[in-house]
Order: structure tokens, then sequence, then C-alpha cells
């Protein structure tokens, strides 16, 4: 049953999508689709891609107010659950909402390694929507590298890119105001948390794109990425600097308001 709704909602369509790309630009290979599909797909998704990139802002520039409350109410956790959620409310931030474009990307993500497995050498005709037209044999090889098997150059290139998307997340954060007791923990745990996302998220994408990631899948990895850091860098990052300068100019006084 899931494996049919998986067939029927993400990998038929992302199948088909893909050779209707290549059937438009057929000079272009398999890599030129699976570019184009990443474009489409990003572009699709990119109401969602703003509100998670303004929830991680936001979240950033109410990091200093949130560790006040900690320390204020480290010994009350019913207190502190609840002056959080006002704080959330307050500002109107939603915490869960920065993990819906990272949770799509991996579906989609599994789709599309799912569908460079199975079908790309020779069209899988049973996939295939009836106007689709069938091109038989599809060419996957782009500048030189099989993007139906695994490419190191592919691997090195995401990897290097998840790198730099990480970085630009951690050196945005804007700098900490409380930094008393469980409050100085916390971002000391946290400032832990960011190097090893920093270090952890491209090895591991390293080691599975020179080892068992086809060729198409590290592609799609590169790509997106380059889009979000492209886009975060446009959207975001200017917005973070200049209110992590106007913190730097003149410090914000921590209210933490009780009920």
């Amino acid at each position: 049953m899931i494996g049919d709704i998986f067939f029927s909602i993400l990998y038929q369509p992302l199948y088909n999508l893909l050779i209707v790309f290549y059937n438009l630009a057929p000079w272009g290979g398999l890599g030129l689709s699976i570019i184009l599909v990443t474009v489409l797909i990003k572009g699709l998704t990119l109401p969602l891609s703003f509100k998670s990139m303004k929830a991680q802002k936001e979240m950033q520039e109410i990091q200093p107010k949130i560790n006040a409350i900690k320390v204020e109410f480290k010994d009350d956790q019913e207190r502190l659950a609840k002056e959080l959620m006002g704080v959330y409310k307050k500002h109107n931030v939603n915490p869960f909402a920065a993990c819906l474009p990272t949770i799509l990307q991996l579906v989609v993500f599994i789709a599309l390694s799912k569908v460079l497995y199975d079908g790309i050498k020779t069209v899988n005709v049973g996939a295939l929507y009836p106007f689709v037209h069938n091109p038989e044999i599809m060419g996957h090889t782009f500048l030189f590298m099989d993007l139906a098997a695994v490419s190191i150059p592919l691997a090195i290139l995401a990897a290097a890119m998840q790198y730099f998307q990480a970085r630009q997340m951690v050196q945005t954060r804007p700098p900490a105001v409380a930094r008393e007791n469980s409050a100085s923990l916390d971002e000391d745990m946290t400032a832990s948390m960011n190097r090893m996302t920093l270090i952890a998220l491209p090895i591991i994408m390293l080691v599975m794109g020179v080892t068992t990631l086809p060729g198409g899948a590290t592609l799609y990895i590169f790509v997106s990425s380059l889009l979000t850091y492209l886009m975060y860098a446009v959207f975001i990052t200017p917005k973070l600097k200049k209110a992590n300068e106007s913190s730097d100019e003149s410090p914000r006084i921590i209210d933490v308001e009780k009920s």
C-alpha cells in the first residue's frame, strides 16, 4: 500500500518529469534534466522555503530571550514551557517550520535515487504516462561523468556545497546576549551542535557519494544546496547582518514577562 502511494505520488511523476525534460533537450542529457527538475522543485516550494528561512531568522533573533527564560525558570519546567510558548506566540514563530523543506528535500531525494537506480540506462516503460514520449535510450553522461553510477567529482562538489551551506547558517547566527549559568551552557551546546553539523553533514554526503549514491542523486544534492545557499545569501543573510550590527550598536535589554 505504502509502496503504491510512493510510486503514484512521487516516483512516477518525478520519473516522467525527467523524461519530459530529456525529450525537450536531449542534447543536454540526463544531467540537464536533473538540473531543470531541481530548479522546478525549488520554484514550486519557494513559498515554503521562504517561510522556513524566515522562521530560522526569527528563531535566531529571539534566541537571547529564550536563553533568558531558560535561566529565569530553570527550576520550573511547566512555567518554562508556558513562557517559551508565549514568546513563540508573541513573535509569531513556529520552531518546526524550518524542518519542512528539509523533510521535503529528503523525500524527493529518496524518490530520485530510486528513479536513477531503476530506469535510466533503459527507459522504464511501465512508469511512463501515456502522453509522454518514450526516448527508448537515455544519455546519462554529464560532463564526462556517468550519472547512473557513483561519481567521485560530483560527490566532492555536493559535500563541499553542503559545507558552505552549513557554514552560512553558523556564521549568520546572532551573538549571544544572555551568557549566565544554564544560558551559557545552552549556547555552548548549540555551538557544539553547529560545529558537528558543519563537519558531519559534508562527511556523510561524501562517504555516501563515493560509495553508493548514483551521480544523478549527488548532482541533485549539489544543485539543490547551491540554490538554497544563494536564496539564503540574497534574502536572509543581509537582514541578519543588519540585525546583528544594530544589536552591537545598541544591545537589547531582555525583558522576561511574567504572567
